[in-house]
This record gives C-alpha cells, structure tokens and sequence, in this order.
C-alpha cells in the first residue's frame, strides 16, 4: 500500500470528523473525512475523462485551501505527477516551470491566476477549480491509487536562492517514509495531552507548494487531525487566535514579528505589565548567559504569574504545545525568548531534496541554537569542508531533466547538502551557513557570513535583516535594514568587532530602512535572501562603502 491508501483509508475512519477547514474574515467553514473524498472522487473522474497516462505532469497553481489538498490527493491518486506552483511567484517565473516541467494539463485556483499564466504559456491546457469539481456523468468509478513506492508523485521546484529554481523529483517511496517519521514525532509531541481525547487542532498558512509544508499537511491528514487554513496573509495574527491551535509550522520571519508586536504592545500599554515584562527579560537572558542577579528568579516569578499567560493567549491563544519552526535559521535569542514564555519552539531542518527534512527537535529537547538530531533511518555526517552529507529512505531519487546537476550532488549514495554544520555534544545538529555563501577576502581568509549577520541583528533589536559582504574586499561591511539609526549600528559594531579576529570585523555598513521583500525579487518565496540580487541591488552603495572607506 502506498502513502495515499493510507491517507484515504485515515479519511473513511474520519468519515463524520472535520478535517480540513478555511478560515474567513473570523469564520472557519469546514469539511469532514467523507466529504474529502467525495471532492477527490470529483476530480479523479474529471482526471479519468481526460485519458491522461501514469506519469503525465499535472500542474497545480491555487492558494492553500480545501480545493488545493483535494484535487493533490486525486492527481496523485490517478498516477500523475503533481508540479505545484506558488500563486504569488511571478508569472515568468512560473512559465519557466511549466516549460521544464511539460504539464499535460494545470489545475487554477482563480480566474486570474488561469490568465497569468495562460498569458506566459499559451497552448497549455488550463481547467479552474470550478470545471475540475463539477459532476462528470458516464465516466469510470475511481479504482484504488495508482502509485507504486519507485513512482514519481512530484515535481517540486526549489526556491532560487542563487536566481535558478531546479526541479525536484521526490518519488512515493521518499513521501512514504517521511509521513511515518513525522507522524511518529506530533505523537510524541501530543502525548498527555490534558483534557478529553480530541484531534489535534492545527492552524496552517505555509503555502502547500513548499516540501516542508506540504508533507506537514499529508501527515496532519494521516493522523485525522482538524486542519484550518489562513486564506488572508494579513490575517495571520488574528486567526491563530480564533483557531487556537495545538501546534502550527511557522518560518523564523513570523516568530520575529511576533516578538517585535508583544514588544511594542506592551511599550504603548506601560505599567506595571511592562516593568515587570521588561526585568524578566533581562532576567531570562542573564540566567541564560550564566551570570543570574539576586532579584532575577523574582521577576521571572512575578512575570510567570501575572504576565506571560495573558501573552501566550492573547498571542495564540491556550491550547498551545508547540511552535514548529524551520526554512531558515532561527536566532537562538527568539527560541530563548518564546522559551521564556513557556512556549517551546522546536526546529526542523532540510532540503526539498531531503524529502524536507533532516532533523526535528524532541519535544522537550531542543538545544539553543540547534536543529535536532537527525531523524530516525536517516544517515548525515561531515564531509570535506564542514559540509553536511546525508543518505537514507529520504533522498530524491534526481532533479528533473538535469542529470549532470543530480550527478554533481548525489556522490557515492550520499546527497551532498551545500550547507556547514556540526554536532553538538548532545548529539543536535547546528546548521553554520551554506557554503556557496562563504566571502573570499583580498587577504584570503574565508568566513560565513550568517553567524556575524546573527549577532549583529540581535545587537540592533530593530533590524529587520544583516547582509554582511566583502567578498574579493580587504574587509567585511554589513547593509542593515529597518528602522534603525547609524549611530545604533554603529554603538553595536563597536561592542561586536572587539570582540572579532580583524578579518571578520565589519568596518562599514550602510542602512536601509526598506527591508529586502520577494516583490523586489532579493528573498525568495519563503523568506531566504537571494544574496546575489541583494548585492546587484545595492551595487552602488556597496562599492560606495568601500570607495570611503579607502579614501579615508
């Protein structure tokens, strides 16, 4: 049997359960076990009319919703392959995807969205939502899933952060053994939970396109969990609150501005709340750093009585036993910080090409700074250069149509990561930098940029993102963005660099107060700095911070 039998056998136990849900201006509409597959049988019938062969592309371009998740289950079901396609990624961008990857057909959200691309790439076929889920009379019964574990189930293109998006096959074998790992982990996670046997209760409003996401929401299914999507992006914060969920997966940038509105909150509240809120933090990170005060396990006292509860639920509200965090380094000063809460954070690390992950934090495990250990039947070590190598059920089988790029990355049954890392003594991974992002200095040394970008954004509480660059350069400068002021960065630097070997001290910087977006194309879709297109984007202030410097 493969993973989809699985699921669709976990939807008829679920038959009168809700499972999947959207979430409206304040009101979640929802749908249960058997209507599920009712709306997969729909468009399994479409897809049957159309005489499509095993192994055909199908394209899938919508925003998260119930529609999303059923018409995936019947493509996939029906033995085609499934190219998902971000629904905010420029249309060019999109185009490009879909004349790699050949769709025989691709299923559309919305009206524009079928436009958009039909626009970029006439010829394809384009069926809406609407025509895909309409009742087909006189066509086969859906038989049982077409999918065997050495199948091909998708095509998922990676995010670019070096401006190419490579296509990433994962085959049913791969998604199989990474439902187990994960269904295994939420429960551990869920075990003791107070109260009356219920489902998990999850909010989720990662877009389905990405591998982390997407097998998120395949194992929420298998473990017949009630599942809730954010339709509005900047309703995030308000319907967190209305779900109220057990768990939820989370990308660093969200949890920051969590942080950043708890912050500003209580700074406009004043009070009481914020002098005690402001001593517990001071308190929190003293005790962290090994160098506690007399009063410190007061006001954590005080603060644990009287104001981190009414934060926790005003943030997510009380059912909540976990953050899910991963897609890009987390500052070990927010999970610090959320941990000081009492709301843990556990973090989660892989590629697409990993199947999405790597590692997961055990619940009541996770290490400062760590990603946790690599997961059980998963293999990773150091390589040559720090670099993480890993091998196991997990690992795609090659990128689509690039066999010299598969090649390059797959050694020897090891898939080589591009990423630097070590282990800790406790046996957790900590994740240093990619290595195509090391900076060559004039004088030669080498350095990742990410952990001096750490430190110097948790020195400046505003920033909203550091780029440290030089490389080819006789020394490091920083671009800061946010709200920030020169002599803020500067009074930071100055505390930072002596405390640095003089190769890595960074001796300029300039500050933008626009932080770098996915719109002006320097972060890819999930929130990664497309360092390339940060540094052709500021070219001019980069080679200005050099010309004054030299000059002075």
């Amino acid at each position: 049997m493969s993973f989809i039998d699985d699921i669709f056998a976990d939807l008829t136990a679920a038959a009168d359960q809700r499972v999947l849900g959207e979430i409206r201006d304040g009101s979640i509409s929802g749908i249960s076990g058997n209507e599920l597959l009712a709306m997969v049988s729909k468009a399994r019938s479409f897809l049957g009319s159309r005489n499509f062969k095993k192994g055909d592309r199908c394209g899938l371009l919508a925003a998260n919703s119930v529609r999303w998740v059923a018409f995936d289950l019947a493509a996939l079901a029906e033995g085609l392959v499934v190219v998902p396609l971000y629904s905010r990624q420029a249309a060019s961008e999109l185009a490009a995807m879909v004349r790699d990857s050949q769709p025989s057909l691709i299923a559309c959200g919305e009206g524009e969205l079928r436009d958009a691309i039909a626009r970029e790439s006439p010829g394809c076929p384009l069926f809406l939502f609407d025509e895909l889920f309409a009742d087909f009379e006189g066509t086969r019964r859906p038989g049982h899933p077409h999918v065997e574990d050495q199948d091909a189930v998708t095509i998922i293109y990676t995010s670019g952060t070096s401006g190419e998006s490579k296509g990433v096959v994962l085959n049913a074998a791969n998604v199989g053994f990474m439902l187990e790992r994960t269904t295994e982990r939420l429960t551990q996670l869920m075990a003791g939970a107070e109260g009356a046997p219920r489902a998990d209760r999850i909010f989720h409003y990662l877009p389905m396109t990405f591998a982390a996401s997407w097998i998120a929401v395949l194992t929420f299914l298998k473990r017949r969990s009630e599942v809730v999507f954010n339709t509005d992006l900047s309703k995030i914060a308000g319907d967190m609150r209305t779900v109220a969920p057990d768990y939820f997966l989370n990308v660093p940038q969200l949890l920051e501005r969590m942080r950043r509105a708890v912050d500003e909150q209580l700074w406009q509240t004043g009070g009481i709340a914020l002098a005690i809120y402001t001593r517990a933090k001071a308190a929190g990170a003293r005790q962290h750093d090994g160098q506690p005060r007399g009063a410190d396990g007061l006001w954590l006292w005080l603060a644990n009585k009287l104001v981190f509860p009414t934060i926790r639920n005003k943030m997510i509200g009380p059912n909540l036993r976990a953050l899910i965090c991963g897609s890009a380094p987390l500052s070990p000063d927010t999970q610090l910080y959320f941990q000081m809460l009492g709301i843990q954070v556990l973090q989660v690390y892989g590629l697409t090409e990993t199947t999405a992950i790597c590692t997961m934090d055990e619940p009541g495990h996770a290490e400062l700074g760590c990603v946790g250990p690599a997961v059980s039947g998963v293999e990773m070590r150091v390589g040559d250069g720090d670099e993480i190598v890993v091998r196991g059920p997990n690992i795609f089988p090659g990128y689509w149509n690039r066999a010299e790029e598969t090649a390059r990355v797959l050694r020897d049954g090891w898939f080589h990561t591009g990423d630097q890392g070590e282990i800790s003594a406790a046996g957790n991974w900590r994740i240093a930098g990619r290595i195509k992002n090391l900076l060559v200095l004039g004088s030669g040394h080498k350095l990742s940029p990410e952990p001096i970008e750490e430190v110097i954004q948790k020195a400046v509480a505003a920033a909203q993102q550091v780029v440290i660059v030089g490389n080819g350069q006789g020394y490091l400068s920083a671009i800061v963005t946010g709200s920030v002021t020169r002599d803020q960065v500067q009074a930071a630097l100055d505390g930072i660099n002596a405390s640095l070997p003089h190769y890595k001290q960074v001796r300029a910087f300039v500050v933008r107060e626009l932080p770098f977006s996915v719109d002006e194309g320097t972060l890819t879709v999930n929130g990664k700095l497309r360092r390339d297109a940060v540094v052709a984007l500021m070219r001019n202030e980069i080679d200005n911070m050099y010309k004054v410097r030299q000059a002075s």
